[in-house]
C-alpha cells in the first residue's frame, strides 16, 4: 500500500514546536535527546567504554552539541558512513558574567553580541534569557525566565532626528536590555534565574544564558504555509537532520546526524566543528566495529560523504539585486545547493553530483545558489569538518528570508523536501 505523501502544514508546525522548545543550544540539544529518547535512541557518556553493536541506536551529548547515529551492519572500514551536520546556535547576546548594570533609574543586564545579527531586529521585542546554569558538583539545570522581563527600547524619533539617515547602533552602549526599574529593592536577575530553574541560588556556580524573543513561531503567508520563528538558521536544518535519521532505513551503512554549537562564532570550541568532538565519535565507532585494523577510522573516512546541512538564501522579493541572476533559490523549492569557488562551501563537483543524485531518485527538486562576485559569502561547518576530517562534503540547505534576523522566515513545503533529500542521503 502506498504511503501518504507528508503533510507540509503538520511537518511544518512540527519544525515549529521544535524552534519554540529550543531558545538556546542548550535546550536545542535537550529537545533532540527528547525527541531520539522516544524513537529508542539510548545515550553514550564519553567518559565511559563503547561497545556498541550493529543496529545500535545511540547519541553522546557535549556540552550544546548532540551526536547521534544508527551503527550499520557492516564494519565502518568496508561500509563508510552517511553524514548530516547541523549547527544548534544563532545569532544572540550572550549575557555576561557580571550582568548587573544600574543607570537612569533603571536596572539592566549587561550582554554582548553573539554572531553576526541583523541586531536592529531586536529593538522593541519582548526578550527573555535561557541558557543553563552550573551548579555544585558539576550539575547543570536548563532555565529560561517565563513571561518577557526584557526589552531593547528604540530611541523616540523625536529625540534623534538622524535616525532617518540610517540607524546605528553602538553595542556597548546600544544594546543593553532593560529588566526593571532602580527602586534598590527586589530580586534580581540571578535570583529570578534561581527560581526559575528550581534551584538554591546558592548552589549556581556559572552560567550560559543567551537572549531569546518570547514571540511563539506561527504559520504566516496567504495560506499559513510559511514558517515565520526565530532560529530557523539553523534549528530548521538541525530538525530535518533528525527527521530524516528517524526515517532512513537502517543497513550496511552507518548513519550520522551532528549538530554542532558555536557555528556563528567560527566553531572554534571543543564542541564546535573545529573541535574533536565528531572525529572522536567516529574514531570510537571505527575501533569498535574493527578493533583489529589501526587505520580504520581513516579508511571509514574514505567511504564517507557528510552532508552540511545549513540554511540558505532565498531570493528576496525586494532586493533581487543582492542576488546572483542565475542563481536565485525560492521560497518552497526544495534543497538548495550551495556552491563558491572560494571554498566557503565544501560543494564541489563530485559531492554536489551525488547530492543530486540523491535528490533525483527521491523525487526531491534542487536548486543552487551562488553568490554574487562583487560580495562576501557567508560559510558553514562543512569546510570546517572537510578540512579536519577528510571528508566528501557537499554544502546544502533550505531556502529562507531574514536570515539573521531575531524573526525569520521559511516555507513549510521544503521541511518534507529537505526530509526527504537527507533521507536519501542517509540510506544510500
Amino acid at each position: 500500500m502506498p504511503t501518504a505523501a507528508p503533510d507540509p502544514l503538520a511537518l511544518g508546525d512540527d519544525l515549529r514546536a521544535f524552534v519554540d522548545a529550543s531558545p538556546s543550544p542548550h535546550h536545542a540539544v535537550a529537545e533532540l535527546v527528547r525527541r531520539l529518547g522516544a524513537a529508542g535512541f539510548t545515550e553514550l557518556a564519553e567518559a565511559d567504554a563503547w561497545a556498541p553493536v550493529p543496529g545500535g541506536r545511540h547519541f553522546v551529548v557535549r556540552h550544546g552539541s548532540v551526536i547521534a547515529f544508527r551503527l550499520g551492519s557492516g564494519p565502518l572500514a568496508e561500509t563508510g558512513m552517511r553524514l548530516v551536520g547541523a549547527h544548534t546556535d544563532s545569532p544572540t547576546f550572550k549575557v555576561r558574567p557580571r550582568w548587573e548594570v544600574r543607570q537612569s533609574g533603571y536596572r539592566l543586564v549587561g550582554v554582548e553580541p553573539y554572531g553576526g545579527g541583523l541586531w536592529h531586529t531586536w529593538l522593541d521585542r519582548e526578550l527573555t534569557v535561557a541558557g543553563r546554569l552550573v551548579l555544585r558538583g558539576g550539575r547543570t539545570a536548563l532555565v529560561r525566565l517565563p513571561g518577557a522581563p526584557l526589552r531593547l527600547p528604540s530611541l523616540a524619533i523625536h529625540l534623534d532626528r538622524s535616525v532617518r539617515e540610517g540607524l546605528t547602533l553602538d553595542p556597548q552602549q546600544h544594546l543593553v536590555p532593560v529588566w526593571d526599574r532602580d527602586l534598590g529593592t527586589g530580586p534580581g536577575l540571578a535570583e529570578a534565574l534561581a527560581d526559575a530553574a528550581g534551584v538554591d541560588l546558592r548552589d549556581v556556580v556559572g552560567t550560559d544564558l543567551v537572549l531569546a524573543d518570547t514571540q511563539p513561531t506561527a504559520r504566516a503567508g496567504a495560506d499559513g504555509t510559511w514558517v515565520a520563528a526565530p532560529r530557523l538558521d539553523d534549528l530548521a536544518c538541525c530538525h530535518s537532520g533528525l527527521l530524516a535519521l528517524l526515517a532512513a532505513p537502517a543497513g550496511a551503512r552507518t548513519q550520522v546526524l551532528v549538530c554542532n554549537d558555536h557555528e556563528e562564532v567560527g566553531s572554534g570550541s571543543m564542541s564546535g566543528a573545529r573541535g574533536s568532538f565528531l572525529e572522536d565519535v567516529v574514531r570510537r565507532l571505527a575501533a569498535a566495529t574493527d578493533p583489529g585494523d589501526p587505520q580504520a577510522a581513516h579508511r571509514a573516512l574514505a567511504r564517507s560523504v557528510l552532508v552540511s546541512a545549513d540554511m540558505a538564501h532565498a531570493v528576496h522579493p525586494t532586493r533581487a539585486e543582492r542576488h546572483e541572476p542565475a542563481h536565485r533559490p525560492e521560497l518552497g523549492g526544495g534543497p538548495v545547493l550551495k556552491v563558491n569557488a572560494n571554498q566557503a562551501y565544501a560543494t564541489d563537483a563530485a559531492s554536489g553530483g551525488w547530492f543530486t543524485e540523491r535528490c533525483d531518485e527521491a523525487g526531491v527538486p534542487v536548486q543552487t545558489f551562488v553568490t554574487r562576485a562583487d560580495l562576501p559569502c557567508g560559510s558553514t561547518i562543512g569546510p570546517l569538518t572537510a578540512t579536519r576530517l577528510g571528508v566528501t562534503t557537499v554544502d546544502v540547505g533550505a531556502p529562507m528570508l531574514a536570515m539573521h534576523s531575531c524573526r525569520e522566515l521559511a516555507s513549510a513545503h521544503d521541511v518534507p523536501l529537505m526530509v526527504g533529500a537527507l533521507t536519501a542521503c542517509l540510506g544510500d
